[in-house]
């Protein structure tokens, strides 16, 4: 049965039990501030668990894309490694939120896999919670009664609270589970151990594929539980290992889900999959990772260096590496296989075949940078090497190497072991440790269990259409980080604060009781569908009732930047074509960032033709249409553009300007009058194929042109109040250039002179000609010299020391021959005299040079230069 088949099957299955078929969502999380990615299949659902929200059915099914490397869930280096863990995976599920439990759960998923899907009943196991003294968590006898009605029980086993109890994070909704196994092994494995003795015990062929979770309790801060008000359902089949089984195959990497990528792996490297372990390892990192790089991308999230950005590069750069040392794979070969995996998944998600081009762009960037980069670190490699005594190469230099130059250690490791040498993998350990303990540190928080003083309220947003209102404080709990301190969140029955989202920022503001009380907000963020806003300290009455007020300035600018990011993004697909979509934004009160894709830098013409589009669009007075809840079929009919990466629902908000459409739930002008103008202040590159323009409007742009005003007459004053100061000030660069060159001339001739001079202060020292003196060139000169006179002998030794804008240089030059010969280095002679001069540098064997900070220090390393050659 193939891969597409068998997600169908599993989704129209549901659909029978009158489960409404809901699309993945992204997998990159934009306001969840505890995860980066989904990375199971219940993240999107979270708001729905919590009570947050109300689904319009309370079944659902869906194919989940998910990503799992960092946290809790970090499998990213088991992968390639063995046969069944993956970075990106699919996980197919279905939920119910307070309607059906166990029974129907066990009962429906018994039946899809046994009597649909064909699966041998006897090659299944299932697991079910044995209970948890701790926690005064007793068997999960339901389930377990339940199973036994359709399976023998010598295949019921009991499961521990690491294998059967799920929880969402320290805190939250949580549940015992009951798994379902399978044992693919052969007829003479299996009578050597029954499958019973190796169910999670990390057999690659006795594998969990579903996990039944049975959401009935929530974990408060101190860690006791306590039940929840509804009971739900939340189930995880692993897609790929379910192709596995029904395929006949022996692991995820031999289904039709992961073949077409190894077979087009195989022709690109011309590397046989399946002859050599280490080249299979690194084939199936490759086809993993690739996946997991481009979904990421799709959905908007592109390789940097913070945050989730981070954890993309970080993925790829660990295929391109096993490329690289494994496959022999010197150039960009990624890329293209993105051909091959849009053709094979594109039907099940479109945003890989309609950002195939970008996707293959910021791919092929990413692995020629990571290229550029272990070219580099094989230099910087070397010179350790080179200056290293002894057989152990030390881990903190290889620490270094790895993490500030990005060069990966087994890379290291591999590279030393070919040359004789060890490394000290104890002290690079140690290094890695504390460099997790920092950022472990830094990132710290503790939160407190919700303080609830009212039940019944709805907590609504009323910031579209007032900046005040009166509300009470519906629930708090107290949050702690190193980077914040102590701080509050309050949650209200009603607010006109917006919290951050779709790339704007949270309002700011106060909320003031009758007494006089006042308590400042200082942001306003979103979790799981709850408003809340952060504060330092909790009014004095907490179940008063406040007026919440906020800051209209700084919500009024960034309104005005809001817009003016819509007709933005208007502006640049009527300039430069319909190619063009949004691929982030941020809106904040001072300026708004626009990334897009485009394939090539926006000229100047172009930039000044997207000015005066959003500048007409101001001037036309374009009044606010909003269609605050309308049919997300009937918005886009509308003509209105819906994002990658985005998550909507089946009602969405939509914003139109004249002929600019979106949808939006941000907080905008009243009218284009309003943003007065639009500036451009910068344009460029983001990643391949991506484009960012950083622009002010308002009170921005009145500072930007006053600012540039005050530096045109600054200029104008320095050019003698000249008519025409352009024309003066490329006089001035003329008469500089023409002056410059002729210094360089006086320098050519002084350094002609003075190598005349040095010559004759040559003298022999143990047969080497050896000069070290204190000579008045700058860094150029002096490199000019060493060589001239470098070329007259073979035998020769210079140690030069010049004092440059007050700091101090050291320039060492040495005959390749005596290199060669007498094991001597330039450069570690400039990095131990370099020490006297309060500085340090490096080069090459035959010429290296080290700057400082203390000129004095130059007669001391003049003089020790001659224990070199002593």
């Amino acid at each position: 049965m193939k891969s597409q088949d068998i997600r169908t099957k599993f989704l129209e299955f549901f659909e029978t039990k009158n489960h409404s078929i809901v699309p993945s969502a992204p997998m990159v999380l934009k306001d969840d501030p505890t995860l980066m990615f989904v990375n199971s299949g219940m993240a999107p659902f979270k708001e729905y668990f919590l009570g947050n929200a109300q689904p319009k059915n309370n079944r659902l099914v869906d194919s989940q894309k998910c990503l799992r490397v960092s946290g809790k869930h970090n499998d990213l280096e088991e992968v390639g490694y063995d046969t069944y863990h993956h970075t990106l995976f699919e996980m197919l599920g279905n939920w119910s939120f307070g309607d059906y439990f166990k029974k129907e759960a066990i009962a429906w998923a018994w039946e899809l896999l046994t009597e649909v899907l064909k699966v041998d009943k006897d090659i299944l196991y299932v697991t079910v919670f044995e209970g948890d003294k701790n926690d005064k968590l007793p068997m999960d006898q339901e389930a377990y009664d339940f199973w036994k009605e359709i399976i023998p029980e010598d295949r019921i086993l009991m499961g521990n609270k690491k294998d059967n109890f799920w929880e969402m994070g320290e805190q939250g909704p949580c549940g015992p589970c009951s798994e379902i196994h399978v044992d693919i092994r052969s007829n003479e494995e299996k009578a050597k151990v029954p499958g019973k003795d190796l169910v999670n015990e990390e057999h690659p062929h006795v594998v969990e594929i579903w996990n039944l979770v049975f959401m009935q309790y929530n974990r408060k801060a101190d860690g006791s539980l306590e039940n929840l008000p509804n009971k739900h359902i939340d189930t995880g089949m692993g897609f790929e290992r379910l192709c596995m089984v029904l395929q006949g195959v022996q692991s995820n990497y031999d289904t039709d889900v992961f073949t077409p990528l190894i077979r087009e792996i195989e022709t690109i490297t011309e590397k046989e999959y399946g002859k050599n372990e280490k080249v299979d390892v690194a084939i199936r990192v490759i086809s993993d990772h690739v996946r997991a790089v481009a979904f990421s991308i799709a959905d908007g999230q592109l390789p940097s260096n913070t945050g989730a950005g981070y954890v993309i590069r970080r993925i790829l750069r660990r295929a391109v590496r096993y490329g690289f040392t494994f496959l022999d794979k010197k150039e960009p070969f990624i890329f293209r296989l993105v051909d091959v995996l849009s053709e094979k998944m594109g039907a099940s998600f479109p945003e890989l075949k309609d950002q195939k081009q970008l996707i293959e762009n910021v791919i092929k960037e990413e692995e020629q940078s990571f290229l550029r980069a272990l070219d580099q670190g094989l230099i910087l490699l070397d010179k350790i090497i080179d200056t290293t005594k002894g057989k152990e190469i030390s881990g903190e230099k290889a620490f270094e190497l790895y993490d500030t130059y990005g060069f990966p250690i087994d890379l290291t490791a591999l590279i030393l072991s070919e040359k004789g040498l060890s490394l000290d993998e104890e002290g690079f350990k140690n290094e890695l440790d504390k460099q997790k303990n920092r950022s472990r540190a830094a990132s710290e928080m503790t939160t407190d269990d919700w303080v609830i003083l009212t039940e019944d309220s709805d907590e609504l947003f009323v910031g579209y259409d007032a900046l005040d209102a009166d509300v009470q404080i519906t629930r708090y709990r107290k949050v702690v980080s190193k980077k914040d301190g102590e701080m509050f969140q309050l949650v209200f029955s009603q607010t006109p604060f917006y919290a951050e989202g779709g790339g704007q920022v949270g309002d700011k503001g106060y909320i003031e009781a009758t007494n006089g009380d006042v308590i400042y907000v200082l942001d306003t963020k979103k979790e799981n569908n709850v408003i809340i806003h952060f504060t330092k300290n909790l009014p004095k009455n907490i179940d008063a009732t406040f007026k919440a007020v906020v800051d209209s300035k700084q919500r009024y600018r960034t309104e005005c930047n809001h817009t003016a990011t819509h007709l933005l993004h208007q502006a640049l697909r009527e300039v430069l074509g319909e190619h063009v979509e949004q691929k982030g934004s941020a809106v904040h009160s001072k300026y708004l960032r626009f990334d897009f894709s485009h394939f090539s830098k926006v000229t100047t013409e172009q930039l000044r033709d997207v000015e005066n589009f959003v500048n007409a669009r101001i001037e036309g007075k374009l009044p606010l249409q909003e269609h605050r809840s309308i049919s997300m079929e009937q918005a886009i009919d509308d003509g209105a553009m819906a994002l990658f990466g985005e998550k909507y629902g089946d009602e969405v908000r939509a914003i139109r300007f004249g002929q600019s459409i979106e949808l939006c739930g941000g907080t905008h002008v009243k009218n284009t009058a309003d943003i007065w103008h639009f500036k451009i202040v910068s344009e460029g590159a983001v990643a391949a194929g991506i484009r960012r323009i950083e622009a002010i409007t308002n009170d921005a742009v009145k500072d930007f042109y006053f600012e540039n005003n005050r530096a045109f007459f600054e200029m104008k004053d320095l050019l003698n109040n000249a008519k025409e100061p352009i024309k003066a000030l490329k006089t001035l660069q003329e008469e500089n250039t023409g002056l410059k060159k002729q210094i360089e001339s006086l320098l050519k001739d002084k350094a002609k002179n003075v190598k005349g001079e040095l010559k004759n202060e040559l003298s022999e020292i143990n047969g080497i000609q050896f000069l070290a003196r204190k000579i008045d060139l700058d860094a150029a000169g002096i490199k000019d010299v060493a060589f001239e006179l470098g070329a007259q002998y073979k035998n020769l030794f210079l140690l030069f020391g010049a004092e440059l804008n007050g700091k101090a240089l050291l320039s060492c030059y040495i005959s390749k021959e005596l290199v060669a010969e007498k094991g001597l280095n330039a450069g570690q002679v400039v990095r131990e005299l370099g020490k006297l001069i309060q500085g340090g540098g490096g080069g090459q064997p035959f010429f290296a040079t080290a700057g400082g900070k203390n000129p004095s220090g130059i007669e001391d390393a003049l003089i020790a230069a001659k224990k070199y050659i002593q």
